[in-house]
């Protein structure tokens, strides 16, 4: 009998190579059961649907690995490795750009990362009182989880014609100039 970690990975594995041949909205739980060799109710045991099984593959295939480097400050890594692992499953994540409308790509993208950071700004921000008082942790993790998800939902649907690495450099450049800077120079 496999645990609920091996179960999950079976499914997910499944789902991306469906995804590959098929669009995401029209693969169905039996065809993702099926390919895994699990029956049905396996599926619901372990997610309500294909939708929270792609959250599932976010977290744990791009953002889980970057947590620890996130937590130790070392951002630009972070966002290289996230990077690089899309790039890894460059035609599973094409396929899933394309996903709109109430279970798009971005909102479940976001609304992962956006939990990532408010755990990590809530962990530390016991450490310091933020300076205006509006600016609340979760506004801070809104703020940098639709930040990071335009940048690289538009990098994806642009073929990712630059390397990860150089998008990295962009997307540090645009967090650390003002808009006037960027605008006006």
């Amino acid at each position: 009998m496999q645990g609920k970690q091996e179960t999950n990975t079976l499914l997910a594995e499944s789902f991306k190579e469906l995804a590959l041949q098929h669009p995401i909205e029209k693969i169905t739980i039996k065809e993702i059961t099926d390919k895994a060799g699990v029956i049905r109710p396996t599926f619901y045991n372990h997610f309500q649907d294909k939708y929270e099984l792609l959250e599932w593959i976010i977290l744990t295939d791009l953002l889980e690995p970057i947590r620890p480097l996130i937590e130790n400050q070392m951002i630009s890594e972070a966002l290289l490795l996230l990077f690089m692992n899309i790039e890894k499953a460059r035609k599973f994540y094409m396929q899933t750009v394309r996903l709109e409308g109430q279970n798009s790509f971005e909102s479940i993208a976001r609304g992962c990362v956006k939990g990532i950071l408010l755990e990590i700004i809530e962990k530390n921000a016991v450490k310091k009182m933020p300076k205006f008082h509006w600016l609340t942790p979760e506004r801070v993790a809104e703020y940098y989880a639709q930040s990071m998800c335009s940048v690289v939902i538009v990098w994806i649907k642009s073929g990712m014609t630059i390397s990860a690495k150089e998008l990295v450099e962009i997307y540090e450049y645009m967090l650390e100039h003002s808009i006037a800077e960027v605008l006006f120079g």
